[in-house]
C-alpha cells in the first residue's frame, strides 16, 4: 500500500513538523507556550536511537539536547521545546532517508505530547528521547516535468539533479528533493527564464517496498531580458551612476550571474550600508524584467588609526582620513600619514615620516574598472640606507573576476638616497603592470585556497640616463585541517629580479632587501642585502624568500603559531639555497571580528654582525 509520507511518533503523534519547506499540523498553542516566562525548569536528557548511523544527525537536531545546560522557561517552556523536538527529529530522519521511524519524548515518564502546559514537574526532571529509525528508503521512480534542455554555453550549465542524488536507487533524503528543485529552477534561469517556478511536488513513500517516488513539475515561464533599474534611497549619490554601475543594460538577456555580479559591483563602491536589487513581480509584455535598487548610504567620511611594533624596528603610528563619494559617483579620497621607528630614548631625527593620498574613481568607462591616482612623500631611515622621496602614479585597476585583478599605469619619483655609495639623486619615470589571483577564503585569516601575484615595472632614470626593470612574483597557499579548520598549514614563496646598470646606478628602492615582519622574521626590516666584501651592505638584483607557518586554534579566540622564514639577496646571480638567512619562532593569535591580533617572537638562526638576538612583532592579521 502506498501512502503519502506516513508519520509515527511512538505513543503520541508529533504536534507539528516541517518537511520539504512545508509545516504540517502546526499548533499555535505550542508557540504561545514557548513565550510563557515562569520559574526556570532544569532537566537532564537520556537519548537512545535504534540506528547509530543517524544518531549524530538526531542529536544535532534536538533543541532539548542543545539547551540541556540551560533551564527551560518553566514546565510550559520545557513541554513546548519537547513538542518542537518531535518535528525536528522527524525532519532529521527524513533528511537521512528514514520515513517509517517513531519518536518518543517523555518528560518525567509521560509522553510530552500529552502533557498540559501547567503540569507540575520535579526539579530537575528527567527527559527521555527514544528514536526508532525504521527502514532506510530509497528513490523509486523520480522525474522532473519540463526539465530545462541541455546548453552548450559553459557559463549556463547546471549540474543535473541525478548527479546530486536525485535518481533511482539513491537514498531518499528529503534535502535531495529540495536540491533537485533548486537545480531544476537554476537551469531554466541560467537560460533566461527569470520567473521559473515549481508548480507541484508529489512525493509518495511506499512502506511495502521502502521506496519513495517523486515528481517535480516546473513552469519555466517566458524568457526575459533586463529592464530599467530604478534606484531609490540615494541622498548624495547620483542615481543614474548607481544604475549604470550595476552593468545591467536594458534588453540584455536575463542571467542570474549578472545579477550576482551587479551586487558585487555595488558592494565594491564602499558607499552603501546596504544595497538590494529586487526584481519586479512579473515580466512585462515586452519581455523586460525591471528591477528596483534600494540603497542606504554610509556617512561621507571615515577615519582610522593603527599601530605596529617590533623590538627591532620600533613603534609605528599611522592614521588615515577617508572621504567617500566626493562628486556623487563614489569617488574616494584617502589621506594617510605615518610616523615610525619610534624607540627609546626618543630621537626625532631617527623617525620615519610618510604622508600621501589616494584618489579612486570607480566605474571609469566600465563598471569593473577603477582609475587610481596616488601621491606620497616620505623620509625613511632603513638599516642600510636613508630615503627622502616624493612621487606618484596613476593607473587603472580592472576587476576581471572575483579572483583575478589586473592593473597598470605610469609612475614618477624624485628621490635622494644616502648609503654606502654616498649621497645620490635619482629621477625615475616608468610604467607598471600587475596581475593578482586571490582564491583565498579570507584576506586576513585564510584557511584554504591560494594567492599569486606578479608585477613588472620598467623604468628610466632621467638624471643618469639608465633604463631598468623590476619583476616580482609571489605565491601563497593554505591547507586547513579539521571540521572548522582549527589547524592550518600556510606557505609563501617570493622571488624578484632587477635588470639594468651597475648597482651603484640603480636606486636602492628598486633593489631587493629582505628581513622584517613580512619577510624574514628575526632580522631588521630591509637589513638583509649584499655584502660588498668590506662589510658594507647594499641591495641586490635577485631575491628569494620562503615561509612555512603552522597555525592551531587552542580556543575560539586564542591560537598559537610556529614558523620558519628564509631569505636570500644576491648581487649578480639568482639566489641559491646554500646561503639562506633563516629565522624561526612562535606566535600567539587573538581572534577578533576584524581579524587576528598577531604577536610573534623570532630569532635569527644564522645571524651575522649587527643582527639582533631576537625580534618581537605585533600587528593585525596573519603574517601572510
Amino acid at each position: 500500500m502506498c501512502v503519502g509520507l506516513a508519520l509515527a511518533a511512538g505513543a503520541a503523534p508529533a504536534s507539528a513538523f516541517e518537511l520539504f519547506g512545508i509545516k504540517f499540523f502546526e499548533d499555535q498553542a505550542e508557540e504561545d507556550a514557548a513565550a510563557v516566562i515562569v520559574d526556570p525548569q532544569p532537566y537532564f536528557v537520556t537519548f537512545t536511537a535504534s540506528d547509530g548511523a543517524v544518531e549524530s544527525a538526531l542529536r544535532n537536531a534536538s533543541a532539548l539536547i542543545a539547551d540541556e545546560a540551560e533551564p527551560a522557561s518553566g514546565a510550559a517552556g520545557l513541554i513546548a521545546k519537547a513538542r518542537g523536538d518531535y518535528r525536528r527529529l522527524l525532519a532529521a530522519l527524513y533528511g537521512e532517508g528514514y520515513y517509517g521511524g517513531t519518536v518518543s519524548i517523555r518528560i518525567g515518564g509521560q509522553e510530552a505530547a500529552n502533557l498540559p502546559p501547567d503540569t507540575n514537574l520535579p526539579d530537575p526532571v528527567d527527559v527521555t528521547i527514544a528514536v526508532t529509525a525504521g527502514p532506510l528508503f530509497r528513490f523509486g521512480n523520480v522525474s522532473i516535468v519540463n526539465q530545462a534542455p541541455p546548453t552548450s554555453d559553459p557559463h549556463d550549465q547546471v549540474d543535473l539533479p541525478i548527479l546530486r542524488g536525485y535518481g533511482t536507487g539513491e537514498i531518499a533524503r528529503s534535502a535531495v528533493v529540495l536540491r533537485a528543485e533548486q537545480l531544476a529552477l537554476e537551469a531554466w534561469r541560467q537560460q533566461g527564464h527569470a520567473k521559473a517556478e515549481v508548480v507541484s511536488r508529489d512525493v509518495v513513500a511506499d512502506h511495502a517496498t521502502n521506496t519513495v517516488d517523486a515528481v517535480i513539475t516546473v513552469n519555466p515561464g517566458p524568457r526575459a531580458a533586463f529592464g530599467p533599474v530604478r534606484v531609490t534611497g540615494t541622498e548624495n549619490m547620483n542615481p543614474e551612476f548607481v544604475a549604470q554601475q550595476t552593468g545591467l543594460a536594458v534588453g540584455q538577456e536575463y542571467d542570474p550571474d549578472d545579477v550576482e555580479l551587479a551586487q558585487k559591483r555595488l558592494d565594491r563602491l564602499e558607499v552603501f550600508r546596504s544595497a538590494r536589487l529586487q526584481a519586479a513581480e512579473s515580466i512585462g509584455a515586452d519581455g523586460l524584467l525591471p528591477y528596483d535598487l534600494i540603497v542606504e548610504e554610509l556617512p561621507g567620511r571615515r577615519f582610522g588609526v593603527g599601530a605596529t611594533y617590533s623590538t627591532v624596528d620600533g613603534l609605528g603610528l599611522e592614521g588615515y582620513h577617508l572621504w567617500r563619494n566626493l562628486f556623487g559617483q563614489a569617488e574616494r579620497l584617502r589621506l594617510d600619514a605615518r610616523v615610525a621607528s619610534i624607540a627609546w630614548p626618543i630621537d626625532t631625527a631617527q623617525f620615519d615620516y610618510m604622508i600621501g593620498g589616494t584618489f579612486t574613481k570607480p566605474g571609469f568607462y566600465h563598471p569593473d574598472v577603477d582609475l587610481v591616482a596616488t601621491v606620497s612623500a616620505e623620509r625613511t631611515i632603513y638599516p642600510k640606507y636613508t630615503e627622502t622621496s616624493a612621487g606618484g602614479r596613476v593607473g587603472l585597476s580592472w576587476f576581471f573576476s572575483d579572483e583575478l585583478t589586473f592593473e597598470g599605469g605610469a609612475s614618477f619619483e624624485v628621490a635622494r638616497f644616502d648609503d654606502v655609495f654616498g649621497t645620490r639623486d635619482f629621477q625615475t619615470a616608468g610604467v607598471y603592470a600587475g596581475v593578482i589571483y586571490d582564491g583565498r577564503d579570507s584576506t586576513v585569516d585564510p584557511t584554504e585556497g591560494w594567492y599569486a601575484s606578479a608585477n613588472l615595472e620598467p623604468y628610466f632614470d632621467l638624471l643618469g640616463g639608465n633604463p631598468g626593470a623590476r619583476l616580482v612574483v609571489e605565491g601563497r597557499t593554505y591547507f586547513g585541517f579539521g571540521e572548522t579548520d582549527p589547524f592550518v598549514l600556510a606557505g609563501r614563496v617570493k622571488a624578484g629580479a632587477v635588470v639594468g646598470p651597475d648597482l651603484i646606478d640603480i636606486p636602492p628602492d628598486k633593489l631587493f632587501f629582505a628581513g622584517g615582519g613580512g619577510s624574514v622574521r628575526g632580522y631588521g626590516f630591509k637589513s638583509i642585502g649584499v655584502d660588498d666584501g668590506n662589510g658594507n651592505i647594499t641591495g641586490g638584483r635577485y631575491l628569494l624568500e620562503a615561509s612555512l607557518e603552522a597555525r592551531a586554534k587552542v580556543t575560539n579566540d586564542i591560537g598559537v603559531v610556529g614558523f620558519v622564514d628564509g631569505g636570500y639577496v644576491a648581487a649578480d646571480t639568482f639566489p641559491g639555497l646554500d646561503d639562506l638567512r633563516l629565522g624561526a619562532g612562535v606566535g600567539v593569535r587573538y581572534y577578533t571580528g576584524l581579524g587576528p591580533l598577531r604577536l610573534d617572537l623570532a630569532i635569527p638562526l644564522n645571524k651575522k654582525a649587527g643582527d639582533p638576538d631576537y625580534a618581537i612583532y605585533a600587528g593585525i592579521g596573519q603574517a601572510f
